[in-house]
């Protein structure tokens, strides 16, 4: 091949001097900046310009873009016409008070920030699901104290991560899924939607399961016998809680105070879900040094469903649905670089604390009741099943009724960000603002979760799911790696020196162990599961 005809601009910049036609630049893509300067005859030479180099992505002398343009950082979507339309005024009052606090000590920051935190409380509520229970209760039931060090560990990870995020969005203050598009690429933007619209809808099934066979074992506990093996009766506890998510999910679209009473309702679910599992513990007892030693030894297990346990564990902390969630919750409340701070503070407190809190407590309630190394428990335990063992060590009142409140609490509260992370979603996709009856609409799409309680869906299912998910969330945790390190997005605020290398090697770590744990799940279980081996 001729050397000019793999440079084609090169080629284009010889004819282009031949023809002595005025120096216009080419397209940020092409070689260097877009804006381009008003020479004579400028229009002829933008017009051999863009044919020379094949880009049709060029913004015309006139000020008018080409098709198939790819949208400026000034024209990204930015936040969501939510509290910023609902209570200007009080956001205006929030954020000059947090500039304020900026000169305060760090006791009277963190004193105020305890009263204005929410999205982390969010994302504790999202995660605290049936994948948490039956991670967190299988290992402690089969592997005792010697795993507590794995969902700290996990979540924070996912806390880096979160933190990351957290600092893109409120510095642009523009939406993930349009920087995604317009900084990493279209296709890796669609893939980190779509995915966590799948795993939202899939991880739905499991989440009424699980409730279900809890309330169905406190209806038994109260005279309601073989509750639990009537269709009819497992349906109505599914309607039920469906009813109850739906309720509060629709507040969080319904204007300022909707917003406070939904955010009031999850940190008391978060709450609920951590206070029943402690007054377990506390009833069954704690093994101070065991506990000691579970959170400092990082033991590791030394057999394949040993590993399983412990890796079911690091995955549990952080879906992917919950990175597409997270910043859209940000700009919902209005949130902008005045609440970098108060967002580190509420993913440590609201998001690491109560996931660390409630899975440890789980962890320790099945060692203290089920754990035999001469006799490990060799498969997973349903609430019912639990509750009815812990009953017997800890009493009917706190190893059964709160016992399974707590459960029922973790279910509804992730079933509700399950309905608004599918909202988010599908409103950002097709470019729906996220408030009225369309998000009201949009929230339902996982509904058919309902059919948990009485359907068991194909096995592959989940299987497909769960492997697509840990695929794909360290590509996604990638895409805010990079995007964390380009200036034409985050400009002046791009991390430099020692921060830059902080934050990288904290998020390459991050990235490198989701990244292991999903090539180890898909040899180890996804392939063989799918493939019947």
């Amino acid at each position: 091949m001729p050397e000019a005809a793999r440079h084609p601009q090169e080629q284009a910049r010889r004819v282009h001097r031949l023809l002595r036609l005025p120096e216009v630049p080419i397209h940020g893509e092409c070689i260097g900046s877009c804006q381009p300067r008003p020479p004579a005859r400028a229009l002829e030479a933008q017009s051999f310009w863009l044919a020379a180099c094949g880009c049709t992505k060029e913004t015309t002398m006139s000020g008018q873009k080409s098709a198939g343009e790819a949208p400026q950082p000034s024209e990204l979507q930015r936040g969501l016409p939510m509290v910023a339309k609902w209570d200007p005024e009080a956001l205006a009052r929030e954020k000059a008070m947090l500039a304020e606090l900026e000169k305060s000590g760090l006791c009277a920051r963190l004193v105020a920030y305890s009263k204005k935190m929410g999205p982390g409380w969010m994302q504790s509520a999202l995660t605290l699901g049936s994948g948490s229970f039956f991670s967190s209760f299988f290992a402690g039931a089969m592997l005792g104290y010697s795993l507590l060090w794995v969902q700290p560990l996990g979540m924070l990870l996912g806390v880096i991560m979160f933190m990351a995020i957290a600092y893109q969005t409120l510095s642009t203050g523009v939406r993930p899924f349009a920087a995604m598009r317009r900084y990493v690429h279209p296709a890796v933007a669609w893939a980190w939607a779509l995915t966590s619209l799948a795993a939202t809808v899939i991880w739905h099934f499991p989440q009424y399961s699980c409730g279900g066979t809890a309330a169905a074992d406190l209806a038994e506990h109260f005279g309601w016998a073989g509750a639990g093996k009537l269709v009819g009766a497992r349906l109505f506890f599914g309607l039920v809680m469906l009813a109850v998510c739906v309720a509060v999910t629709w507040l969080y679209g319904s204007g300022s105070r909707g917003l406070k009473l939904f955010d009031r309702l999850i940190k008391l679910m978060v709450a609920v879900i951590v206070l029943s599992f402690m007054l377990v513990v506390i009833r069954t007892g704690v093994r101070w040094q065991a506990l000691w030693e579970g959170l400092t030894r990082f033991r590791m297990p030394s057999d394949k469903t040993g590993i399983e346990v412990m890796m079911g564990g690091l995955s549990a902390a952080v879906g992917i649905n919950m990175t597409f969630l997270f910043p859209y919750t940000l700009l919902a409340r209005g949130w902008g670089r005045e609440h970098r701070g108060l967002a580190k503070f509420d993913l440590v407190l609201g998001m690491w604390l109560p996931f660390v809190l409630a899975t440890g407590f789980l962890v320790m309630a099945a060692a203290n009741t089920l754990y035999n190394p001469a006799n490990p428990v060799t498969s997973k335990l349903g609430p019912d099943k639990a509750a009815q063992v812990l009953s017997a060590a800890a009493g009917p009142v706190v190893g059964r009724i709160i016992f399974d409140l707590g459960v029922l609490a973790m279910v509804i509260s992730s079933i509700v960000l399950h309905m608004l992370v599918a909202a988010f979603i599908v409103c950002e996709i097709f470019g729906i603002e996220p408030t009225g009856w369309r998000y009201r609409l949009t929230s339902l799409i996982p509904i058919p979760g309902v059919l948990g309680t009485v359907v068991q869906f194909p096995f592959w299912l989940p299987v497909v799911t769960s492997g697509i998910c840990f695929v794909f969330l360290p590509i996604a945790y990638i895409a805010f790696f990079l995007l964390h390190n380009r200036r034409d997005y985050l400009g002046a605020d791009k991390p430099t020196g020692a921060r830059a290398w902080a934050w990288n090697i904290a998020m390459l770590i991050a990235i490198g162990v989701v990244t292991s744990y999903a090539a180890w799940w898909l040899i180890e279980i996804g392939l063989p599961k799918l493939l019947g081996s």
